[in-house]
């Protein structure tokens, strides 16, 4: 098991978790995994943005741009800030607001799934979700994209992140043990 403890200011005992991390680190997965294994709801904010905006995100990003979509992750983030006992997936962008770094760092136990670039760019060619719910952040080609806004963003995790864990070529059943195992050693 590879997990370690960020920052030692926020207690284990926490009544909500967010999982954060880029896109196709499993968040979804392993969300609903923990989540019913601690009897806890379960929400994952790209799934409910898309109820809610009434279009797959690529179609509120081709119409309205990515500041509007931004707008929307951080008015729902808000409300669930509020809520106990529920582990939130995260968009993997949701990091890039200071606003919603601070609600996230204040509100949740923040669990970063940390990917290597490699095994990313990896999922994201095998995943079929990517095309409706993960349209391109920068218009470059899919290595160049996943380095970029790797090297943006990974900062920002670990800003936020209470505990990390390495999931690289891991199940998400191993990977929710290992998160469990951080809050009941």
């Amino acid at each position: 098991m590879i997990c370690w403890i960020c920052k030692s200011d926020k207690s284990l005992l926490s009544e909500s978790i967010a999982l954060v991390g880029y896109r196709a680190t499993g968040k979804t997965t392993v969300g609903k995994i923990v989540a019913s294994r601690l009897g806890w709801d379960f929400v994952d904010m790209d799934e409910l943005l898309v109820k809610r905006l009434g279009m797959t995100i690529n179609d509120w990003v081709r119409l309205y741009g990515w500041n509007a979509f931004r707008d929307e992750e951080t008015r729902l983030l808000k409300e669930l800030s509020g809520e106990k006992h529920i582990v939130v997936a995260t968009g993997g962008g949701v990091v890039e607001r200071a606003e919603n770094r601070n609600m996230l760092k204040e509100n949740f136990i923040v669990v970063w799934l940390y990917c290597p670039l490699e095994e990313i760019v990896n999922r994201l060619e095998k995943d079929e979700k990517s095309s409706d719910y993960r349209p391109s952040l920068t218009g470059l080609g899919l290595i160049e994209e996943v380095s970029h806004v790797l090297s943006l963003r990974e900062p920002l995790y670990c800003e936020v992140a209470h505990i990390t864990v390495d999931v690289s070529n891991k199940s998400p059943e191993i990977i929710s043990e290992d998160i469990l195992k951080a809050f009941c050693p």
